[in-house]
């Protein structure tokens, strides 16, 4: 993401912490926007020092628009739940801020609840961004589209992808896997690189969460813990933005996910490998390590693959990892080789009185200087095409870092993380069942589902 990548998320959180964190510490007076500024309050997760780095944006941001002061203000959290819970509080008590750096987990809670749509600006100023939708894939801008309107535009994306550690592939004898590879080949892979492992090697390590953890894989077996279907309306925006796109005949007014789905047998037939995988030793259970380890066990070529996107590519090589110690992969084909991915951009918030202001923040971020100065190093893959290139990565990714955007070129259905308005309980009900069902036995597959889904059912019915 611009102001906050992936990776420097996983940094605050721990990458391999279980799941989301749904208690947070009380605000404290450096969280809390001043009621008596007259700036554009842009807040974003992060630190008083994340926050201090973005001056150079703002400088570059007034040297346009010299009559709108802007202040960029860190809230912090262990995750996107603790600081979109901090957010509700700052709206609750009439502090909000005017401007909030969102991902794909709160778009949608943001949208429903506390975002003001930038249709009417989107449209009024086509002729000033429509670079900016030429040079981004339509599936980034739908997975900002709630009930027919457009509530951010994307910066930063990044999809699951399989990070393979190059030393351990080859100590098994394995080949780059094809771009169409099968989960067939995946595990036949796992099982190689078993065998010819030492110690506590585990040849496939995850997490517990909703971004990379079960869903890559049940969108490969063509389904989901979730119905998904699609909201109506939208053809203002892919009729005039993307007129010559063979795929906006597809596209809708934004995913929703209004059922749960968990009973679904092609969910348990996904469990029941998942859980095999954990059983077998060739995969960790999604519970275990922290972030550090991960990186530090991934470069000593203790981990054969993890999902991953482009947010890790800027943190392996501050690990000592060099590009040639590993590489990337699409994800591997089930029944279809959809991917998942997450994004962020900006929200307006409802309350804001400088609605005007902060669409020409929100303009000049996404503009491709503005993307530049946000995006220097690859923590993140950026949302434009353009910026996706070999002097991007060079000297620090992989050798095929095209699969980063090609994720998106390749595979049409690819689509966000399911994330309905509720998805806090939503995340919740998810990750409270899915260490139990994959280290249970075989048998408690289905009946943990069924859990499952009753916790779905109520998370659902949260407003």
């Amino acid at each position: 993401m611009a102001d906050l990548s992936r990776r420097g998320l996983l940094a605050l959180a721990g990458l391999g912490a279980v799941g989301t964190a749904f208690s947070w510490d009380r605000l404290i007076a450096k969280d809390i926007p001043g009621r008596d500024t007259d700036a554009l309050t842009v807040v974003i997760l992060g630190t008083a020092q994340d926050a201090a780095a973005r001056k150079n944006l703002v400088d570059a941001f007034r040297g346009k628009n010299p009559d709108i002061k802007v202040r960029v203000q860190g809230i912090q959290g262990t995750d996107w739940s603790d600081y979109f819970a901090k957010i509700l509080t700052l709206v609750a008590a009439g502090t909000a801020p005017d401007v909030v750096l969102v991902a794909t987990e709160g778009a949608q809670l943001f949208a429903d609840r506390l975002a003001h749509p930038l249709d009417e600006y989107v449209v009024r100023d086509q002729a000033e961004i429509q670079e900016y939708f030429d040079d981004v894939h339509p599936a980034l801008i739908e997975a900002f589209m709630y009930q027919g309107s457009l509530f951010q535009v994307p910066i930063d994306f990044n999809a699951a992808n399989i990070y393979y550690n190059t030393k351990a592939w080859e100590r098994a004898g394995l080949a780059r896997p094809a771009d169409d590879w099968t989960v067939d080949d995946f595990l036949d892979a796992s099982r190689r690189m078993a065998r010819s492992a030492k110690g506590s090697f585990r040849p496939f390590y995850w997490t517990n969460r909703l971004w990379g953890g079960v869903v890559p894989w049940l969108y490969a077996n063509d389904t989901s813990f979730l119905t998904e279907s699609k909201a109506g309306g939208g053809s203002w925006l892919w009729d005039k933005f993307y007129p010559d796109d063979p795929s906006s005949a597809s596209r809708g007014g934004g995913f929703q996910w209004l059922e749960p789905n968990a009973e679904d047998p092609r969910v348990a037939e996904t469990f029941e490998m998942l859980r095999a995988m954990v059983a077998d030793g060739l995969a960790s259970s999604p519970a275990q390590g922290g972030g550090n380890e991960l990186v530090g066990r991934f470069a000593d070529g203790q981990i054969g693959m993890t999902p991953a996107g482009g947010f890790w590519v800027d943190g392996l090589a501050a690990g000592g990892m060099k590009p040639g110690d590993y590489d990337v992969q699409f994800f591997p084909r089930g029944r279809v080789q959809r991917h998942q991915f997450g994004a962020a951009g900006y929200a307006i918030l409802k309350t804001s009185q400088r609605k005007d202001e902060a669409w020409e923040w929100i303009k000049f971020c996404c503009s491709r200087e503005g993307m530049q100065m946000s995006i220097p190093i690859p923590n993140t893959t950026p949302t434009r095409r353009s910026m996706v290139n070999a002097t991007f990565y060079e000297g620090k990714g992989p050798e095929h870092w095209k699969v980063f955007y090609d994720t998106l070129d390749r595979f049409p259905t690819t689509a966000p993380i399911p994330a309905p308005p509720q998805q806090a309980a939503v995340e919740t009900a998810l990750i409270k069942n899915v260490v139990g069902i994959l280290t249970g036995s075989a048998g408690n597959v289905r009946r943990g589902l069924s859990g499952m889904q009753r916790d779905l059912e109520l998370a659902l019915k949260e407003k």
